[in-house]
């Protein structure tokens, strides 16, 4: 991005510094300007939260539940991560696949139960080995060609190549012969699953966020015709209850950022606090991390500016003491500093001090 010179405006308390001009770079403004500033004025009702309890003891049940095979119990365990409700049953997941890393016997399972369950395995911690994708293998080390045939088993076997460790040559193999074999045949499947052929060649389950993959696959898990209408319906208010609650988040940390003034106290920095509670979202999004959400984006936004006052303003003799204050983090240190710099220093200590008051708070 282009470094321009130019003169902060007269009502910056930067103005009051030392006259000479000052090399800074030209950050883009905010996108969203004051768009969350607002919070939602409304609230779930006491009707939705209901029934959202009731659907989840009823998705509760069907985790736990004996099941036909294999295969319906993992793609059923799959479809409750991949819409982002898993959250709320972790220990019955675990429960689950742990029976079935112990007692399930996968010689006879095609491409696609073998994929799936080598992938969540393996996301969950367990030691599988990928030597159970040689059986797709011929004599000359060459893929079956019936598993060419196998759409469905090629894009669950493309998802679990991500999982790879250093060493398994055949699941990276499998990466390359996958990404070939799927690119071919995506135009000519149809939607759903050309929909999540597409998707995941630009973009693997491993390599996203939670929710917004949780919010793709909503789109696409109703439309698929084995879908489980009482884990559809939960995942679809599940997902609406956590938004708001992101929304109220973020609305609390706009008016914080707001009220620090930043764009006329610190024109030099960058306005990016909206994009820092994204990346928190992709740390934890669940709703009892709330106020870890809220600490790490005014951390992010904090470090932020302190990091575009390095960078972008501050003269290497202004450095030194703010570096020595900063180390400390005692407020006595606050009167060896430019009147610009006691500004963020101040507003990083209130931060501190917020986080040891919360933790206190919640006895942590």
């Amino acid at each position: 991005m282009a470094s321009q010179v130019s003169q902060m405006p007269s009502s910056s308390p930067l103005s009051s510094n030392k006259d000479e001009m000052r090399p800074k770079s030209d950050f883009q403004p905010s996108i969203w300007g004051d768009l969350f500033l607002s919070c939602p004025d409304k609230n779930i009702d006491d009707e939705t939260e209901k029934h959202h309890q009731q659907l989840k003891e009823e998705v509760r049940k069907m985790i736990v539940a004996p099941m036909a095979n294999t295969t319906q119990k993992l793609t059923f365990i799959d479809s409750v991560q991949r819409l982002g409700v898993s959250y709320h049953f972790m220990k019955e997941i675990e429960d689950e696949l742990e029976n079935i890393y112990h007692n399930d016997n996968d010689a006879e399972k095609d491409l696609y139960t073998t994929s799936l369950r080598f992938r969540l395995l393996r996301e969950h911690g367990f030691n599988v080995s990928c030597e159970v994708f040689n059986k797709f293998k011929g004599e000359q080390g060459n893929v079956n060609s019936f598993v060419t045939i196998d759409v469905r088993g090629l894009l669950e076997l493309y998802e679990a190549s991500y999982l790879r460790v250093h060493g398994e040559d055949i699941l990276n193999e499998a990466i390359s012969f996958t990404t070939n074999h799927l690119s071919l045949v995506v135009a000519s499947l149809d939607y759903p699953l050309s929909e999540q052929v597409s998707h995941a060649l630009k973009q693997s389950i491993r390599r996203g966020l939670p929710r917004v993959e949780a919010r793709h696959y909503l789109s696409v898990y109703q439309d698929l015709e084995s879908h489980n209408k009482a884990l559809l319906e939960f995942a679809k208010i599940d997902f609406n209850m956590l938004q708001l609650l992101h929304r109220k988040e973020l609305s609390e940390i706009c008016r914080w950022w707001k009220d620090l003034d930043v764009r006329r106290k610190f024109p030099y920095a960058r306005d990016r606090v909206v994009e820092g509670y994204f990346w928190t979202l992709g740390v934890y999004f669940e709703p009892q991390y709330s106020l870890g959400r809220k600490i790490l984006t005014k951390v992010i936004a904090m470090s932020s500016i302190i990091d575009d006052t390095y960078d972008s303003y501050a003269t290497y003799d202004e450095l030194i003491p703010y570096t020595a204050a900063i180390e400390r983090c005692d407020i006595k240190c606050i009167d060896q500093l430019p009147e610009y710099m006691k500004l963020s220093y101040k507003a990083l200590l209130d931060i501190f001090e917020e986080m040891e008051q919360l933790v206190a708070k919640h006895d942590r």
